[in-house]
């Protein structure tokens, strides 16, 4: 380090050498979410040729050796000399920065690439790169080490590589039947900039090609991973677009039908536009932009919503989601307040989250030359699109209301009802809220008065039991320890949530008291730090019933108190199934064993046997708590030293969703094929009848 600082420190960097200097600056990070951003600069290449009607079908392979390969049948890139480089168009688009078929020279009316730096930016990042182009009846290739083209001697990144001194060269390596054009890109990333542990992610590219297929109806995407050693393939073709997208995005039971909102508007805007000499002059152009949504309404809460502008997602919004929504409140608030009387509103306000509860939106926009904030386009910043989705939201939606269908008449009354109804439930909420507070058991009133509470103020180490009847209460009352162990006893089999609407849900004994007890809230306005207990310990009977209402209770955890569930902080008690008396021989008091399953028992059982121990018969098997004694069940289930808890994970949200939609939703037909199919995985004599 030196305290002088001239012009000779500067350092000025090159072309390709900037982006494999500063990675970060251009695909995010050299981990794999890095390395997964390259896969879609090459992937989104294909799929603007496929947006613009070249090309029905992108294969994309996962090689053994590490390497990653895109196949479509589109254009193909030019071959031919770029006049202001002298290079072949494969070499001006693999190795100069910000160079294109996508700055508004009329090749691609809209697409997802504007930057011109993401076919080079993966060749800067790779240690080789292939690229063969079928055009005009021949078969041309080119290869790279590290963004400079030259030759190398085998197939594969370590082969001896003799890059060009004075001029490149473009090969033709064979002839291409009549008519067919395509690209072929085959690239090994560069382990000198990526991370050891990065890696292509199968299920995220199966995803993003999922979503891709959606987007653009009619293109078939398939996916070969060769990496196990054994290929697997996915394929994914979607004719409905963004429609059937957005019925498999949807969460839960549908409200309304998938409603589709399409329409068009223009702009004007100052960009600056190549002159034939050279030189850039601020020109006022005319600006087309498609907005195309799809919206579904479902009994749920949570909102399910995915943008895109010329099929890149953008996880963060942009002007386009903000039109969107203003689009929705102006229509849904003006609706609502319409039929404020037959509604029962009262002077209640509509908010957002109110409209947007249980929403499932597919929203899409196509303009030419968008502007993203960042390489990484995860925000859209053309201010002129914000009021073109207002505006076609809003004629769209309103036309749907006014519609004397009887199912769109139906379909919006059912709609403003769910809307009322969500308001009225975030109201409650935040009354019971802001009173609500811990309570000791002097300033319980408030509580329901079946609650047996705990004395200890200490949330963290607080533990809440659900019991299943009266019965169980009595026992577990005496088996308790009342400083941190708390009691709710509930009246059997609660409602099923997944089923009734969050109205019926408040308006259930058992529900609220749960609700209630717990002090966080419900649905979008539950507050984890709010909780009442460090655990909630749901402790059922050990037989078919029981798990129903274990079953019952979860999903109402699942769906309006999911956070408890995502902390970990859910539990179900293992009370034990039998309990052994070994026997035994003098004045040695007998000795009890609690097992927990059959299984259990035959090893245990096998094991006396084997030592020559007798034990008392018949051997009990509990079918309810209430048939245990205070010190049985506190030893057994209640107290931390010998008890055994079951925690309630949720590693996968969606397939959880979906297990607690196929279960304990209202479609019984799939239900069924899932009773029958499984019936076989179940032992006949394990069921309690």
């Amino acid at each position: 380090m030196t305290s002088e600082y001239s012009a000779h420190h500067l350092q000025v960097l090159e072309g390709l050498e900037a982006v494999r200097k500063r990675p970060g600056m251009y695909i995010g990070s050299t981990d794999s979410r890095g390395l997964m951003h390259c896969l879609w600069e090459i992937i989104d290449n294909s799929v603007d040729e496929a947006l613009g009607g070249h090309g029905t079908r992108i294969d994309i392979v996962l090689h053994a050796d590490g390497s990653v390969e895109v196949r479509d049948r589109a254009r193909g890139i030019p071959v031919d000399v770029e006049p202001r480089t002298g290079l072949t168009g494969v070499e001006v688009v693999f190795t100069k920065l910000h160079a294109g078929g996508k700055f508004g020279g009329g090749s691609y009316a809209a697409s997802g690439g504007l930057h011109g730096v993401g076919a080079s930016v993966v060749n800067a990042l790779s240690e080789r790169l292939d690229v063969e182009v079928d055009r005009g009846g021949k078969t041309y290739a080119m290869s790279f080490h590290r963004g400079e083209p030259g030759r190398f001697a085998g197939d594969t990144p370590d082969s001896a590589f003799t890059p060009f001194e004075r001029s490149s060269e473009l090969r033709v390596i064979g002839k291409a039947a009549r008519g067919v054009t395509g690209t072929r890109i085959r690239y090994w990333a560069d382990r000198q900039i990526f991370t050891k542990e990065a890696a292509f992610g199968h299920d995220e590219l199966v995803q993003r090609v999922r979503q891709t297929a959606f987007l653009v109806p009619g293109l078939e995407i398939v996916v070969l991973d060769d990496r196990a050693g054994e290929r697997v393939e996915t394929s994914y073709r979607f004719d409905g677009g963004i429609s059937e997208f957005a019925e498999f995005l949807a969460p839960d039971a549908a409200v309304t039908d998938t409603w589709r909102l399409t329409g068009t508007g223009s702009f004007t805007e100052t960009v600056p536009v190549l002159q034939p000499g050279g030189s850039m002059v601020p020109t006022e152009v005319q600006r087309e932009c498609e907005v195309d949504v799809a919206v579904r309404w479902g009994t749920g809460y949570d909102t399910t919503s995915r943008s895109f502008v010329n099929i890149i997602a953008t996880p963060k919004g942009g002007t386009h989601q903000q039109g969107f929504e203003l689009g929705l409140m102006k229509v849904l608030r003006a609706q609502v307040e319409q039929n404020a009387r037959k509604l029962k509103v009262g002077n209640d306000k509509v908010e957002k989250d109110d409209l947007l509860a249980g929403l499932t939106a597919v929203l899409t926009v196509r303009l030419p030359e968008p502007q993203f904030e960042g390489q990484t386009k995860e925000v859209l910043g053309t201010p002129a699109v914000r009021q073109i989705v207002t505006t076609v939201v809003q004629r769209e939606l309103a036309a749907r209301f006014a519609s004397v269908k009887r199912d769109d008449k139906t379909q919006t009354a059912q709609l403003l009802e769910k809307i009322v109804s969500e308001m009225k439930a975030r109201i409650s909420a935040r009354t019971h809220k802001e009173t609500q507070r811990r309570k000791n058991a002097l300033e319980s009133s408030s509580l329901p008065s079946k609650l047996v509470d705990c004395r200890s103020n200490d949330v963290e180490n607080s533990e809440l039991f659900i019991v299943e009847g009266n019965s169980a209460l009595g026992t577990a009352r005496d088996a308790r320890n009342s400083e941190y162990q708390a009691l709710l006893p509930i009246r059997g089999k609660i409602l099923n949530t997944q089923k009734a609407s969050i109205s019926d849900m408040l308006s259930n004994a058992e529900c609220a008291s749960i609700i209630q007890v717990i002090g966080a809230g419900s649905g979008r306005s539950f507050d984890l730090a709010a909780a009442r207990y460090g655990k909630i310990i749901l402790m059922s009977d050990a037989d078919v019933d029981g798990a129903h209402i274990r079953t019952l209770l979860l999903t109402l955890f699942f769906r309006y108190m999911r956070p408890l569930v995502e902390a970990g902080r859910v539990f179900a008690a293992v009370p034990p199934l039998h309990r052994v008396i070994v026997v035994n021989p003098g004045s040695k008091p007998n000795e009890m064993i609690y097992t927990y399953s059959e299984q259990e028992l035959h090893t245990l059982l096998a094991r006396l046997k084997k030592g020559n121990k007798r034990w008392q018969e018949p051997i009990q098997r509990y079918k309810g708590l209430g048939e245990m004694d205070a010190d049985q069940l506190a030893t057994t289930t209640m107290d931390r030293s010998g008890r055994s808890l079951r925690r309630v994970r949720v590693r996968d949200m969606e397939g959880a969703a979906q297990v607690f939609d196929l279960l304990m939703g209202s479609e019984v037909a799939p239900r069924r094929e899932f009773i029958v199919e499984s019936s076989d995985r179940l032992a006949r004599e394990s069921i309690d009848v």
